[in-house]
C-alpha cells in the first residue's frame, strides 16, 4: 500500500518496523507500499539512527551556497530598487557597477528583486521583443508631445517633453498650466538658447502642431521652419511613430508622478530632480545602459531671437492670403491659414503637371494639375 498524505508518518513508521524485522524481504516491503529500494532503505537508515524523528520530512535547501549572493550585495540591491522603484536588473546592475561594488548578473539581481516582493504584474522581469531605430547624431530629430495631464491642488499640469532621437537625452520637461501655441513656444525658444537648435522636430497631429491630416501646419510649425527646423508628422492614429517619447512618458509617469502636487511650481521641482536622474544616473537600456547625457552634445546650430529674412531662388513666388490662398495658373489654391502674410515659391516637380510649394527650405505641399476639376484646389 503506497504512503498516504493523511497517514504518511504512520506508513513510514509501519514500513520501518516491518524492515526491521530478521528476514524481512525488502524488494517485497518496497513493492507494497510503492516506493523505490532507495527510498526504503533512506527512511531504514533514519528510523535506526533517530526513531520517529528521522521519519519527518527534511529541508532540501543545501548547508552551503557558495553562489548565494552576499547579504550585503543583496542590501545595496534592495537600497537602489528603493530609490528608484521602477528600476530592474540591468540598470540597477550598471549602477551598482559603476559605484564600485561587483554586483551578481541581472537576472540574479531580478530574482532577488522577486524574492523580496519587488516585482509586480504577471511578465515583471521577463524579457520583451522589440525592434529600435534611432537617428544617427544627436540634434538630428527631436520627438516633442505632451504627457496626458493630470490634477494638482484647483488647476491640473500638462508635462512638455521633448526628447532627443539618438541619445533619448531629454531636452524639456515643463510643468506647463497649458497646451497653448506660446507655452510650448517659450519652451522650446529656452531649450534652443541652452541645446542650439536641432535639423527636424518630430510631433504628432495635435494641437499645438498640427491641427488635421490635411492642414498639419500651424503657427508653431511656421515659426519652427522660419528658425530652419523641419516639421515632421507621426502618422495619424498611429502614437508608436513618436515611440521614443511615448516610452519617455511611461518611467516618467512611473518613477516621478506617483505622488501629488500642490502646485506647478512643487511639481517643476519634482520634475526637475527627476530629470537630472534620468539624463545622468539612470541607465538607459536602449544606449547600452549608458546614460543618455553620455551620448548627447549640444547641436552646432545657434538660435537667434530674429530669424533671417526667407529668400527664394524660384521662378514662381506667392504671398498667401489672410484665407491662406495663392493664385496659381488660373487656379485658387489652398494652403493652410498659418502661412497666412508670409510668401512660398512654387518650382516643377519631378512628374509634369505636379508642382512643389516650398516654405522657407521645406517642401510643405504638392500640387496636382492633371486631374483638377475645378479651380478650386485644397493642397
Amino acid at each position: 500500500m503506497p504512503f498516504k498524505e493523511q497517514s504518511i508518518m504512520e506508513g513510514r513508521q509501519e514500513f520501518c518496523e516491518q524492515a526491521s524485522r530478521p528476514g524481512a524481504n525488502m524488494s517485497a516491503l518496497c513493492r507494497r507500499y510503492a516506493i523505490s529500494r532507495r527510498a526504503g532503505y533512506k527512511w531504514l537508515e533514519r528510523y535506526s539512527e533517530a526513531g520517529l524523528s528521522g521519519l519527518v520530512d527534511r529541508s532540501r535547501r543545501p548547508r552551503h551556497s557558495p553562489e548565494q549572493t552576499a547579504a550585503e550585495l543583496e542590501a545595496a540591491v534592495l537600497s537602489v530598487r528603493e530609490e528608484h522603484p521602477a528600476w530592474g536588473g540591468r540598470k540597477i546592475e550598471r549602477v551598482l557597477r559603476d559605484r564600485g561594488l561587483s554586483p551578481p548578473v541581472p537576472s540574479t539581481i531580478t530574482e532577488i528583486l522577486r524574492r523580496h516582493g519587488k516585482l509586480d504584474g504577471p511578465r515583471a522581469g521577463q524579457p520583451r521583443a522589440f525592434v529600435r531605430f534611432e537617428r544617427a547624431q544627436p540634434n538630428e530629430l527631436w520627438q516633442m508631445d505632451f504627457k496626458g495631464h493630470f490634477a494638482i491642488g484647483a488647476a491640473r499640469c500638462h508635462p512638455l517633453t521633448v526628447l532627443d532621437d539618438h541619445s533619448r537625452y531629454d531636452l524639456v520637461l515643463r510643468a506647463c498650466a497649458d497646451e497653448q501655441t506660446a507655452t510650448v513656444q517659450a519652451a522650446l525658444i529656452a531649450a534652443f538658447r541652452e541645446y542650439g537648435l536641432p535639423l527636424a522636430i518630430l510631433c504628432d497631429n495635435g494641437p499645438p502642431w498640427g491641427d488635421s491630416a490635411t492642414h498639419r501646419y500651424t503657427l508653431l510649425g511656421v515659426w519652427l521652419m522660419l528658425n530652419g527646423v523641419a516639421v515632421r508628422h507621426s502618422r495619424p492614429y498611429h502614437p508608436q511613430t513618436v515611440g521614443k517619447d511615448e516610452r519617455f512618458h511611461r518611467s516618467l509617469k512611473a518613477e516621478a508622478l506617483g505622488e501629488s502636487f500642490a502646485d506647478l511650481a512643487d511639481c517643476q521641482q519634482a520634475l526637475d530632480r527627476w530629470r537630472h536622474v534620468y539624463n545622468h544616473v539612470r541607465p538607459h537600456q536602449a544606449l547600452g545602459l549608458d546614460t543618455p547625457a553620455s551620448r548627447y552634445c549640444a547641436s552646432s546650430r545657434p538660435f537667434r531671437d530674429v530669424p533671417p529674412p526667407v529668400e527664394y531662388d524660384a521662378p514662381h513666388v506667392r504671398k498667401v492670403s489672410k484665407v491662406g490662398r495663392i493664385a496659381f495658373l488660373g487656379y485658387d489654391l489652398r494652403l493652410a491659414n498659418a502661412f497666412a502674410g508670409h510668401s512660398v515659391a512654387l518650382r516643377p516637380a519631378d512628374t509634369d503637371g505636379c508642382w512643389d510649394v516650398f516654405f522657407a527650405a521645406f517642401r510643405v505641399a504638392q500640387i496636382d494639375l492633371r486631374d483638377a476639376k475645378g479651380h478650386t484646389l485644397q493642397v
